[in-house]
């Protein structure tokens, strides 16, 4: 398949529209911006359709709606858009609707910089929106990961008439890299997820046939234990994703996300070459987070974990430290604040910790 030079922004759309996305809502806002422009031009060429909303809780009840009818949806933002669209996806979680959602996620605290960083972390993956719902959240390094991960991303999402959300940030989304596209669905297909849906989707089923026990005025408890439970064996049967790197004789073991794993990567092929034994870590999926990886560390030689993010206080922390379970040190390096990582930075930390 060709290669095209693409941004990172444009081909998380791309992939998008290949997968099926047929409507998308937004609202204008840094980084991400390239987003709903390139679905402005893009959609309409697929019959597909594009609203810019009023606001961003506008949009994102917009997709609501369509993913209700059935219909692949999606939305986007960056960390503050992100908050204010958090009531309309906990809607989309608690009514079991599949729908997409990307965060090219900007500076913080509150409303922060415009430049890249990943203090949207927590937010991301332990408190999303209300009621306690999880979702599979994807962290892409490359521009082709981010292509990879929002194509599969619908699939997964129908698949667990769930929210998924693509975790990126204003590095990947705005970089400008070769990638390879993944094949456009055909009209076959769709129409094929569209009837598998019929069953639950709102498309005008007759009034005596009850879609939902959960209708207005019904308030029946065991039942709304039951979908908790129900949801959380869903939440368990998640495979989580990730890659590891040199973990069988390492004596440090870098663990990082996103584009930090990316600066980090390179930074340890430095290492290596100075004769470092070190490591890394990556987590695909930051949600669910692949605790077992840590397990395959062999403690009685690693002298620390590093855990290397762009973002001050670290967040990423919370999830190396459960891995970790002080089975040895755990030290940071790390920036915020719009800065990116360096991996002179990185090689510095480590060389520290390895004395």
């Amino acid at each position: 398949m060709a290669r095209v030079l693409m941004k990172g922004t444009e081909a998380i759309a791309e992939a998008a529209v290949r997968s099926g996305l047929r409507f998308f809502a937004g609202y204008p806002i840094t980084p991400q911006n390239e987003i709903p422009e390139y679905l402005a031009r893009r959609l309409p060429e697929v019959g597909g359709h594009f609203v810019q909303g009023e606001s961003e809780i506008a949009s994102v009840n917009m997709v609501y709606g369509a993913g209700c009818a059935g219909e692949r949806a999606m939305t986007s933002s960056a960390s503050t858009g992100i908050s204010l669209k958090s009531e309309g996806i906990s809607y989309c979680a608690a009514a079991r609707i599949p729908m997409v959602y990307v965060n090219v996620s900007r500076g913080g605290p509150g409303v922060g910089t415009i430049q890249p960083s990943q203090m949207d972390y927590l937010q991301a993956t332990k408190a999303s929106g209300n009621g306690g719902f999880r979702m599979r959240v994807f962290s892409p390094s490359t521009v082709q990961e981010a292509v990879d991960m929002t194509y599969k991303a619908f699939d997964y999402a129908d698949q667990d008439r769930n929210p998924v959300l693509i975790l990126s940030d204003g590095v990947v989304g705005t970089m400008m890299e070769p990638v390879e596209l993944p094949p456009m669905r055909t009209d076959e297909e769709l129409a094929a997820i569209r009837e598998s849906k019929k069953a639950w989707a709102g498309i005008g089923h007759p009034f005596d046939v009850p879609r939902s026990w959960n209708q207005p005025g019904i308030w029946d408890t065991l039942k709304w234990e039951q979908q908790n439970k129900d949801n959380a064996a869903l939440y368990e049967s998640w495979v989580p994703e990730v890659e590891t790197l040199d973990l069988e004789d390492a004596e440090l073991v870098i663990a990082a996300y996103g584009i930090s794993a990316r600066i980090a990567k390179a930074a340890i092929k430095a290492l290596r070459a100075e004769g470092y034994k070190v490591g890394m870590i990556r987590p695909k999926t930051v949600s669910p987070y692949p605790y077992a990886a840590y397990d395959e560390i062999n403690y009685d030689t690693c002298k620390a974990v590093l855990d290397v993010e762009m973002a001050i206080p670290a967040l990423h922390l919370w999830d190396v430290e459960k891995g970790v379970k002080d089975r040895c040190p755990i030290e940071t390096c790390l920036r915020s604040g719009g800065i990116v990582i360096q991996k002179r930075e990185i090689i510095a930390a480590a060389k520290k910790i390895l004395g």
